[in-house]
């Protein structure tokens, strides 16, 4: 009985192949008859059916990439970051304990008012920027 691990334990490498049938004379007529058809589109006596274009994919990649006008950006604020939300958290958490090691209890009031300040200075800075959009 295997005790679980969290190591992986190596294991012998297994050679398998699978065998593919190979028919050379199946592969010779259609290689000729490829050709003859190559060579007959080419004196005109064969005409091209819609769908078996040999250069119809061609035309689908040709300027494809050209009109490739790179990354897009969002109009996003800072705020709106995930990254800068949680390095806003973590600051706060620090200074939190930090301050309660240091003042007491009385940094949670502080910071609450730190907090609604900023937050009010926020939206108002907001609402100033739509007057100015409208």
């Amino acid at each position: 009985m295997k005790l679980p691990s969290i190591f992986k334990t190596s294991t012998h490498q297994r050679f398998s192949i699978s065998p593919r049938y190979y028919d050379p004379i199946k592969e010779e007529i259609a290689e000729r008859t490829a050709r003859i058809k190559r060579e007959l589109e080419g004196e005109g006596l064969l005409h091209q059916k819609e769908g078996e274009s040999t250069e119809q994919w061609r035309t689908a990649f040709k300027g494809s990439f050209s009109s490739y006008r790179g990354i897009k950006m969002r109009n996003t604020s800072v705020f709106n970051s995930t990254a800068m939300i949680r390095t806003l958290l973590f600051l706060g958490m620090v200074i939190s304990a930090f301050g309660y090691i240091y003042i007491g209890p009385q940094i949670f009031t502080y910071l609450s008012m730190i907090g609604i300040g900023g937050a009010g200075i926020y939206f108002l800075l907001k609402l100033m920027k739509k007057g100015k959009d409208a």
